[in-house]
């Protein structure tokens, strides 16, 4: 027992490690030994994408049409500058899964004492609740514009995309990345249709990406801005990437995991540029359709969707606009179960079946969601999808802080410890997150 403390104090984990982060798929696409690189970039290709599914849910979209609708152009800076945080997290994340063997969860379990433990692990079932009360309005009212299918029985109806994860997972994880990735090209061709449709002025989408101090000075103008933030930078991504990188079956030599945190950070950069183009695209869409021509209060999804068809002069507008937002919605579905299955499993050690683990958060997710529909009708839902972005923002630093501590940490990392400047970068990051977050607080409660 001696040993085996002095070993795991020497490591710089308080706990040895246990077992593999999501066993069942753990190690099991292979990777080509002597290819080249363009061999090796396809077959660690996959996990990024599964990541940058979570920037471009339903919830972005609320913030997004808001921000456009109402403030123009300005939050294009808040977008782009979100995007490049997440660029910067989530190449820690795949860092600290690599070099470790640790999803984040675990890490969080081997090196804080157990009621801090229990206390990280509640705050992110809260904020996966939020995501996934997000996904379950954004998948119903994408069948209700689509079909005319009631919100209720719609959002009833997305408790069944757990049988569509569990067919996935039990085919392949390969599978799984492939269907992630068709419904992303589907969602940026939707809204590359939608941007010369809306034919937007590119002056003024340049300017947009410049930031500006009047974000900071309009309470209104900031609470949408943090709302995009929680929207793009997700905490529970950081706990997905970490571990759904171990699923390449690289070896336990410092050349094979310098070589896998290589490719990881390449792909997570790349699949984020396109939830950047897509964020962005709606935005900018808002802007140029809705700002400055009598509808800057449009905010919910469903008036969009009435309004696109009569501003753009074509019903194709509206039509591709809900197939994207179902797309989607369902895109995020696939993720949120692996997320919520590695938080569970990392934190609490706590293993129940796929189906259990997701049916669980769905009913967290389904009853807010059913109370608000049933009171408010469609009104109610554009509001709580901006708020549940609220809460994945304020729950931000609660993952962000311990991952940028591990990965700083040279006794945990060993010898993939992340460079200086890039934790001063990290901790720069962390910092202005935490303090946007308190600035919102008191905005809020002021």
């Amino acid at each position: 027992m001696a040993t085996e403390l002095e070993q795991t104090r020497s490591d710089g984990w308080r706990l040895p490690r246990g077992e593999k982060s999501l066993r069942e798929v753990h190690g099991s696409i292979p990777i080509p030994q002597d290819a080249g690189f363009w061999r090796k970039m396809l077959a660690f290709a996959g996990p990024g994408y599964l990541v940058a599914v979570g920037y471009m849910d339903p919830g972005n979209w609320a913030t997004d049409l808001a921000g456009g609708a109402r403030y123009g152009y300005t939050l294009l800076s808040v977008i782009l500058l979100s995007n490049l945080m997440a660029i910067l997290l989530q190449a820690l994340s795949a860092r600290l899964g690599i070099a470790t063997g640790r999803d984040l969860a675990q890490a969080c379990r081997d090196h804080y004492s157990r009621p801090v433990t229990v206390g990280l692990w509640i705050l992110c079932e809260i904020a996966i609740a939020a995501c996934d009360l997000a996904e379950v309005i954004g998948a119903a009212i994408a069948l209700n514009l689509l079909f005319g299918l009631p919100l209720i029985w719609g959002v009833c109806l997305t408790a069944l995309d757990v049988l569509i994860v569990l067919f996935l997972q039990n085919r392949g994880f390969r599978y799984v990345e492939a269907l992630v990735v068709a419904l992303i090209l589907m969602i940026a061709g939707c809204f590359a249709i939608e941007l010369w449709l809306s034919n937007p002025e590119p002056m003024a989408v340049a300017s947009g990406f410049i930031p500006s101090p009047a974000i900071l000075g309009n309470a209104n103008m900031l609470y949408i801005a943090i709302g995009i933030l929680g929207a793009t930078v997700m905490p529970h991504n950081l706990y997905l990437h970490s571990s759904i990188v171990q699923t390449r079956k690289y070896s336990d030599t410092y050349a094979s995991k310098a070589e896998a945190i290589r490719f990881a950070t390449i792909d997570s950069t790349a699949a984020l540029m396109f939830a950047l183009f897509i964020n962005a695209a709606i935005l900018v869409m808002a802007a140029a359709t809705f700002h400055g021509s009598g509808y800057d209060s449009v905010a919910d999804i469903s008036d969009a969707y009435q309004l696109l068809s009569r501003l753009l002069g074509t019903s194709a507008a509206s039509i591709l606009f809900a197939v994207a937002l179902l797309c989607s919605g369902q895109n995020a579905t696939l993720t949120g179960t692996l997320a919520g299955q590695i938080v569970m499993e990392g934190f609490i050690n706590l293993r129940i079946r796929p189906w259990l683990r997701r049916l669980v958060t769905r009913v967290l997710a389904i009853i807010p969601a059913i109370i608000v529909v049933a009171l408010y009708g469609e009104r109610g839902t554009g509001a709580l999808l901006i708020l549940s972005q609220v809460v994945l923002s304020l729950q931000l630093s609660f993952a962000v802080f311990p991952l940028v501590l591990f990965t700083g940490d040279k006794a945990k990392m060993g010898p993939f410890v992340a460079p200086r400047w890039v934790r001063v970068l990290a901790w720069t990051v962390a910092v202005i997150i935490a303090a946007l977050n308190a600035w919102l607080l008191v905005q809020t409660f002021a």
